[in-house]
């Protein structure tokens, strides 16, 4: 009887370790996960960001002068190293005029979109930033 007792405290405590591995954000079972794949490269980041104005933006439609940056490994304030995308463009404000000129920045994580941070956050992360033309952002529709 003591046996089988052993056997199944052994067990519970084994149930015990994983959920705690698991709530500290650990794969204990050999997949990847803890802060390891923060820092994964977002790949998609153009379908992404295209993905995420539709929210950001009041009229997504007609944005002038688009431009994007190459992902980089950025120190973002309040977050940490993240790869940030930075952005151009003059978008519409809500009663139809153009803004003019705005800089954001699309910060990732774990390779996938996480936020956009406002231009004055972005200044730094985007200082010097090397952008092309983005035509993928001036043909957004509602």
């Amino acid at each position: 009887m003591s046996g089988i007792g052993a056997r199944w405290r052994r067990a519970g405590l084994i149930a015990v370790a994983l959920l705690l591995d698991a709530c500290a954000g650990h794969t204990g079972l050999g997949g990847q996960g803890g802060d390891g794949d923060i820092h994964a490269f977002p790949d998609n980041y153009k379908s992404d960001i295209l993905a995420a104005m539709h929210a950001y933006l009041n009229d997504p439609t007609g944005i002038r002068d688009a431009a994007v940056s190459p992902p980089a490994l950025k120190d973002v304030p309040n977050e940490g190293n993240r790869y940030v995308v930075c952005l151009r463009f003059n978008g519409k404000q809500s009663n139809g005029a153009y803004a003019g000129d705005q800089q954001i920045a699309a910060v990732f994580l774990a390779g996938r979109f996480d936020d956009f941070v406002d231009a004055k956050t972005a200044r730094e992360p985007c200082a010097g930033a090397a952008y092309a033309p983005f035509p993928e952002l001036e043909q957004l529709k509602r």
